[in-house]
């Protein structure tokens, strides 16, 4: 029987590569994102090329009784959950602190760190019942260091950091490995989100060095799920080779 992941943010960049990583090698994956149109989208191009099962779950995470109803009612075939990844989230904005918007804070709040509680317990219960899983987060270089305008996306990355160690701790003796990913450029719709939509200003995030793919990271994120049962990679740091921290760059490529 396969095995099963469960991706938030499923329907572009990290959390579609690593759908597609996952289905490469036979997972059962439930795609989960707000867009419905592109779950299916992702959802039928798993299954023609990996002939896998897919299970499409409409979902905003910033909502706990969505997230709960959305877990508890899955099907109990699908509650089988051998792999999730907390990958959902978003940077908007890059101002000063006192130049913030309290609205872009919010949603970075609740996405970044509650909405990654929210699934997090609800399928956490369902590993802890079956004494089996491994929980892998998504965090960033932005979780390790501070950036000039960077503040409360740093502050979210951060808390996903302590949240991270904090769950490996608690689900310990239940047997659930907990592995934090944390990228550093990654070229996906990131700045694209974070400038609303300029897709100039963006684009220039990723101008004159060699990003990070979303496939790299899918990379980092499946191998830590195949190391034997009593080996755990708690956290991991992957940036593009013309990085050296969160604003050290070699634009020279």
């Amino acid at each position: 029987m396969n095995k099963i992941v469960l991706i938030t943010g499923a329907t572009s960049g990290i959390g579609e590569a690593c759908a597609h990583k996952f289905a490469e090698n036979s997972f059962n994956v439930i795609i989960s994102g707000r867009r419905k149109e592109r779950l299916q989208q992702v959802g039928a191009q798993l299954k023609e090329l990996y002939g896998i099962d897919v299970f499409i779950l409409e979902l905003d995470v910033r909502d706990k009784e969505q997230v709960k109803a959305a877990v508890s009612g899955l099907p109990e075939e699908w509650k089988n959950i051998d792999v999730l990844l907390n990958n959902a989230g978003l940077a908007l904005g890059l101002n000063p602190f006192q130049g913030g918007s309290e609205d872009d804070w919010d949603t970075m709040i609740d996405t970044n760190i509650k909405g990654l509680l929210y699934v997090g317990k609800a399928v956490a219960n369902l590993m802890i019942s079956r004494g089996h899983g491994h929980i892998i987060n998504i965090g960033s270089i932005a979780g390790k260091e501070v950036y000039p305008k960077g503040n409360v996306y740093s502050a979210t990355k951060h808390a996903v950091d302590a949240i991270t160690k904090g769950m490996r701790q608690d689900l310990l003796k239940d047997g659930i490995r907990v592995t934090q990913v944390a990228p550093g450029a990654v070229e996906t719709e990131f700045s694209l989100v974070r400038f609303k939509g300029d897709e100039e200003k963006a684009a220039r995030v990723y101008r004159d060095y060699r990003p990070l793919t979303p496939e790299d990271v899918a990379e980092v994120v499946y191998f830590s799920t195949t190391l034997p049962d009593h080996a755990n990679i708690n956290d991991v740091v992957i940036m593009p080779t013309d990085q050296a921290n969160a604003t050290t760059f070699n634009k020279s490529t």
